[in-house]
């Protein structure tokens, strides 16, 4: 991919893809296609290993199917430690094939530390892995960060940092008025905005982007003006209820800046579109990517 910083990476593929779509990849067994299991022998049996194999063979076929459709893959790690070794060495594999593949390459790892402990997430999720970009819960401050910030600014690597969630319990936190009139995901993103000075690559956006949910749609246009420049990840897109006129104000004026996350209704989309698994997959993200596109204007 062309590009030195992650701002550059992902807009990229975004122009090469004429796609905002983001598949987040969170396998859940009992939700794949029941032909799979049955190959696996998973009617009855849990075994560990066999659900790896379940796994590989149902997400390599969605990495392959989609690769015209998606720019972005989102893998949620917490699908993949379930399954203990066997699981994390399937999540490394998943991204290898991923960023082989073509695609900007997010490990949903959500991770947040201070001192050595940060340092040490970092060198296993930014430096062992063959990702471009991981979540991050900004809880500790600037500390718990700077690990990761280093590697956006020495490597090119990206960070999205939580700032107002998809999730309705949200606003039990994220919401709350500080001493200075501020919410705190208003305060976040202000943070945020600093955070990512100096990191802007060649088409002016950063390394350090923003996790704003498509659920709060108000919310996120106003976010979108805060913080010019920061790459968006939206996440809330079908399952969770949000449509594409609600997340067309979180895209800049040129209609970029931003990629939404699918992940369940685009992996199990067989269950209610006729044909093959695969197939399903493709008219759900080509569905959505079509729809994406008008609602940044670029249709």
């Amino acid at each position: 991919m062309s590009g030195s910083s992650f701002g550059d990476i992902l807009l990229d593929a975004i122009e090469r893809k004429r796609s905002h779509v983001a598949v987040g990849l969170d396998p859940e067994l009992s939700l794949l296609p029941p032909e799979l299991r049955s190959a696996h022998g998973l009617a009855e049996d849990h075994d560990d290993h066999a659900v790896v194999a379940c796994y590989e063979e149902f997400l390599t076929g969605i990495l392959e199917t989609l690769v015209d459709e998606a720019a972005v893959v989102k893998l949620q790690i917490a699908y993949f430690e379930a399954l203990g070794v066997a699981g994390y060495a399937l999540y490394e594999r998943m991204v290898r094939a991923a960023n082989e593949m073509g695609y900007v390459v997010i490990g949903d790892v959500k991770r947040g530390d201070i001192g050595s402990t940060a340092e040490a997430y970092a060198k296993a999720h930014l430096d062992g892995t063959a990702v471009h970009a991981v979540t991050l819960n900004p809880y500790f401050g600037s500390d718990g960060l700077e690990p990761f910030f280093r590697r956006v600014r020495e490597d090119g690597k990206g960070v999205f940092i939580l700032v107002k969630t998809s999730n309705p319990s949200s606003a039990e936190l994220q919401d709350q008025v500080l001493g200075s009139g501020k919410t705190v995901f208003e305060h976040v993103a202000d943070a945020v905005n600093a955070w990512g000075e100096g990191t802007e690559g060649a088409r002016g956006y950063r390394g350090v982007g923003a996790v704003v949910g498509g659920t709060h749609p108000e919310q996120g246009a106003a976010l979108r003006l805060r913080m010019p420049g920061v790459p968006l990840l939206v996440p809330g897109y079908g399952a969770q209820g949000a449509k594409a006129e609600d997340i067309g104000r979180l895209f800049d004026r040129d209609g970029t800046g931003a990629v939404v996350n699918s992940a369940r209704a685009i992996l199990y989309a067989y269950r209610t579109r006729e044909g093959d698994w695969r197939d399903a997959a493709r008219q759900e993200a080509a569905q959505m990517r079509e729809a994406l596109w008008r609602a940044a204007g670029r249709a």
